[in-house]
C-alpha cells in the first residue's frame, strides 16, 4: 500500500517512465539464460540508472554517455562472439541497443522507437525457445507494451493505467481473429527460428560420439527429447523399446565413433522382419543433429514434407539437415526383426577391429575363455552369455559417478571400478567380444520410456539416453545385447532409471506427498504436448488438411491463398461495419437528441443545426401550440439528464417514452 502511494505521488513522466522500464525488464527476462554476462550487467545497470533519473526528476546524460556505452557493446560483443552479425550477436546487440534507447527517451518519438524495438526484442526470445512457456510470457509483455503504447497517447494529466490497460486488452481481442486466420491459413514456410544449443557434455543425452570415461559424474536432464503415440494406444512391452539413434563402430582406445557416410555402404542392412509391424507417431524436439528417432526395426524411412531421410545400412535413419525445429512423423516397425549378412565377410573385420596394445587385460581374458574347455568350439551365444554371467555375478554396478577413467576403459571396468553407466559397460563389452574375434558394435538411442496418463503420449526423456551393444552372429546376423541388463535388470526390465537427487523444491513435494509432483508434471507436460501438436506441429500438410475438411477435393496453396484473401476482405468489411456502428453510439445523448430533431423537422418543424434542447422544446411550443407541450417537457428532461451525475443512467426511460408519445404531425 505505502508503494502504492510512493508510485501514485510522482509526476506523469515519472510513472510512465517507470512503468516502461518494468515492461522492457519482462520482454528481457526470458533471454537471461541466453546473453553473456556483461550483457545482463550492462542492461540492468542502465535500466536501473534510468528508473533512477525518472523518479529524482534530474536531467538524462549527455550524447558522450550514449557513444561511450555503445562502444563498449560493441567491443564486448566481438570479443564474446568474434563478430557483430549473426542471430546471437545480434540479438545481443538488440537488447543492448533497448536499455540504451530509454537514456534518450525525451520525446513522444524516442518512445516510439522503444515500443517498436521492444516488440522486436519480444520476438527474439523464440530464437531460444518456442514453449508454451515462453509463449505465455511473450504474452504478457505484448499486453505491457501495448498498454505502454495507449498509454503514450493519452493526454496529460493523471488517467489511471487500467484504463490503457484495458484498452490494450481491447485491441489484443480484436486483433484475435485476425491472427488465428493468418496462423491457421498463411503458407507455412521453412522455420523461422534458430536452434537450440547443441552444447550436452556431462549429460546425458545422443551425440555422434561416445568418449569413455571422460565425465566422472553425469547429470540426468529430464528434458524431453522425443514424444511417441502408439496406434491404438497399445505399446509393445517396455523392455522392448528401443529407439535407435547414432551406431558406433570405430574404436581408437577411448572414443567410439560412427563410420563415415561413404564406408557405411560396405555392409548391407539386409533387413528381416518378422511377425506383425507396430505403427506410432514421433513428435521429435529440436536436436540440432540430423539423426531420426525410430524403434527398433522400421522397414521404410518417413515421409516429412521438406526432407529427405535416408536408412542408413546400420539402421539408423538420417535427415539431409539437422532438425531444428519440432518434427513429427509417422513410422511403423517391426519389434522382431534380423540384420545384416548371414555368412562372415570381409565389411566385418571393422567391427573386430581394436588399437594395437590397448586394454591388454581385456584381450588376455578373451584368450582365457578361448582357453576354457567348457567354452572350446563354441559358438558366439556361448561367449555371450559367459560374459553376461561375470557382469550379474561379479560385483559390477550401475552408477551415477563411476570417477574418472583412464586410457584402458575397459580394462579399469572390468578388472577395478567394476562400475559405471551403461556407456562404460556397453563398451567394455564390445571390447571383449572383438578380443574373442567376435564382431560387435555399441547403439545409442533411448531405451523404455514413461507413459503419460493424462494424453496417452509415451515421453522419451534425456535421461533416457541409452547405450547397448549388436553382436554377429552367423546365420542370424546382428544381434541386439543389452549387457547393462546384467548389471542391473530394473534398467531395462522394470524401467528403474537412475535419478539425480531431487531439488529443494521438488523435495519438499515429494515429502508431503510422493505422487503429487509425478501427477503436476504429467498435466503440464501434456499441456505443452499439446501446444507442440496443435501450434509448433501446425505444418502446411495439416493447412491443406483443413481445405479438404470444408469442401476443397485437391487443395492447393494457391487455394489456400484465396481462402485467406476472402478471409482478410470478410475481416475488412466487418471493422469497416464496426467502426460506423461505433460512430453512430459515440454519444447515446446526442443519437437521441438527433431522433427527436428528425421527428420534428419531419413534422415540419426547421430547426438550427447547433440547437440545444431548450432552444428546440420553446420552438416546439410556438409552432406546435398545446401539441407540443409533450415534447417541449420530454427536451428539458433530456437536457437535465445531460447534466446528471450519471448521464446515461436515465436514457432507457427517456427512450421508452420516447417511443410512446404522441408527437405532431
Amino acid at each position: 500500500m505505502r508503494m502504492t502511494a510512493w508510485v501514485g505521488a510522482l509526476p506523469r513522466d515519472a510513472r510512465d517512465t517507470l512503468f516502461l522500464l518494468g515492461v522492457i525488464g519482462i520482454v528481457l527476462l526470458p533471454q537471461v539464460p541466453e546473453l553473456p554476462w556483461w550483457c545482463i550487467l550492462l542492461t540492468t545497470i542502465v535500466l536501473v540508472w534510468r528508473g533512477t533519473l525518472a523518479v529524482q526528476s534530474k536531467p538524462l546524460p549527455s550524447r558522450w554517455w550514449l557513444v561511450a556505452l555503445l562502444a563498449v557493446a560493441l567491443a564486448a560483443t566481438f570479443a564474446t562472439y568474434r563478430t557483430v552479425l549473426g542471430r546471437e550477436a545480434g540479438v545481443t546487440l538488440v537488447v543492448v541497443l533497448l536499455a540504451l534507447k530509454t537514456l534518450e527517451l525525451r520525446a513522444r518519438r524516442d518512445a516510439f522507437v522503444i515500443f517498436f524495438l521492444g516488440f522486436f526484442a519480444m520476438l527474439t526470445n523464440f530464437f531460444s525457445s518456442q514453449s508454451l512457456l515462453t509463449a505465455v510470457a511473450m504474452l504478457v509483455a505484448l499486453l505491457g507494451l501495448l498498454t505502454a503504447l495507449v498509454n503514450a497517447h493519452m493526454p496529460v494529466g493523471r488517467p489511471p493505467l487500467a484504463q490503457a490497460a484495458r484498452t490494450a486488452g481491447w485491441m489484443a481481442l480484436l486483433g484475435a481473429p485476425i491472427m488465428l486466420a493468418l496462423f491457421m491459413l498463411f503458407p507455412r514456410m521453412a522455420p523461422l527460428w534458430g536452434t537450440p544449443n547443441d552444447e550436452m557434455t556431462g549429460r546425458s543425452g545422443l551425440s555422434n560420439t561416445m568418449r569413455v570415461g571422460s565425465i566422472a559424474s553425469l547429470a540426468l536432464d529430464d528434458g524431453i527429447a522425443a514424444r511417441v503415440k502408439f496406434d491404438g494406444g497399445v505399446a509393445p512391452p517396455q523392455r522392448q523399446l528401443y529407439f535407435r539413434g547414432p551406431v558406433l563402430s570405430d574404436f581408437d582406445g577411448r572414443e567410439w565413433t560412427a563410420p563415415p557416410p561413404w564406408e557405411r555402404g560396405f555392409l548391407s542392412a539386409d533387413l528381416r522382419v518378422q511377425g506383425e509391424p507396430v505403427g506410432y507417431e514421433v513428435t521429435l524436439e529440436p536436436s540440432n543433429r540430423p539423426w531420426l528417432l525410430a524403434l527398433d526395426a522400421p522397414v521404410k524411412p518417413p515421409q516429412i514434407p521438406g526432407l529427405r531421410v535416408m536408412a542408413t545400412p546400420d539402421l539408423q535413419w538420417v535427415a539431409n539437415r539437422p532438425i531444428g525445429d519440432l518434427l513429427r512423423y509417422r513410422a511403423e516397425s517391426y519389434p522382431q526383426f534380423q540384420s545384416g549378412p548371414l555368412r562372415r565377410t570381409g565389411a566385418l573385420q571393422r567391427y573386430v577391429a581394436l588399437p594395437p596394445g590397448s586394454n591388454p587385460r581385456t584381450v588376455a581374458m578373451a584368450a582365457q575363455m578361448k582357453a576354457d574347455p567348457a567354452l572350446a568350439d563354441a559358438a558366439t551365444p556361448a561367449y555371450v552369455q559367459a560374459a553376461l554371467d561375470r557382469l550379474r555375478t561379479g560385483g559390477y554396478s550401475y552408477t551415477l559417478e563411476p570417477g574418472l577413467y583412464g586410457n584402458e576403459t575397459a580394462d579399469e571396468f572390468w578388472f577395478e571400478r567394476k562400475a559405471g553407466f551403461c556407456e562404460h559397460i556397453a563398451s567394455a563389452f564390445v571390447v571383449l567380444m572383438r578380443a574373442l574375434d567376435i564382431p560387435a558394435r555399441i547403439v545409442t538411442g533411448y531405451q523404455g520410456g514413461e507413459l503419460n496418463g493424462v494424453d496417452g503420449y509415451w515421453v522419451l526423456r534425456q535421461a533416457d539416453a541409452h547405450a547397448w551393444a549388436e553382436v554377429w552372429e552367423a546365420g542370424k546376423g546382428w544381434t541386439r545385447v543389452d549387457p547393462t541388463a546384467s548389471v542391473s535388470p530394473g534398467r531395462i526390465g522394470a524401467f528403474q532409471r537412475l535419478a539425480a537427487p531431487p531439488g529443494l523444491f521438488a523435495g519438499a513435494i515429494g515429502t508431503m506427498s510422493p505422487t503429487l509432483a509425478q501427477n503436476l508434471r504429467a498435466a503440464w507436460e501434456a499441456v505443452n504436448n499439446g501446444w507442440n501438436q496443435w501450434v509448433l506441429n501446425y505444418t502446411q500438410s495439416r493447412q491443406l488438411d483443413l481445405l479438404k475438411n470444408i469442401g476443397f477435393e485437391a487443395p492447393s496453396l494457391q487455394d489456400l491463398a484465396t481462402v485467406l484473401l476472402w478471409v482478410l476482405i470478410a475481416a475488412s468489411l466487418a471493422g469497416a461495419g464496426w467502426t460506423l456502428w461505433e460512430r453512430s453510439r459515440h454519444d447515446p445523448w446526442l443519437r437521441l437528441l438527433g431522433r427527436a430533431r428528425h421527428r420534428l423537422e419531419k413534422a415540419g418543424l426547421s430547426l438550427p443545426e447547433a440547437a440545444p434542447p431548450r432552444q428546440i422544446a420553446t420552438q416546439a411550443m410556438a409552432h406546435f401550440g398545446a401539441a407540443g407541450q409533450p415534447v417541449h417537457d420530454w427536451l428539458l428532461r433530456l437536457e437535465a439528464q445531460r447534466y446528471a451525475k450519471t448521464p446515461e443512467a436515465g436514457l432507457p426511460a427517456l427512450r421508452a417514452e420516447f417511443r410512446k408519445m404522441a408527437w405532431p404531425r
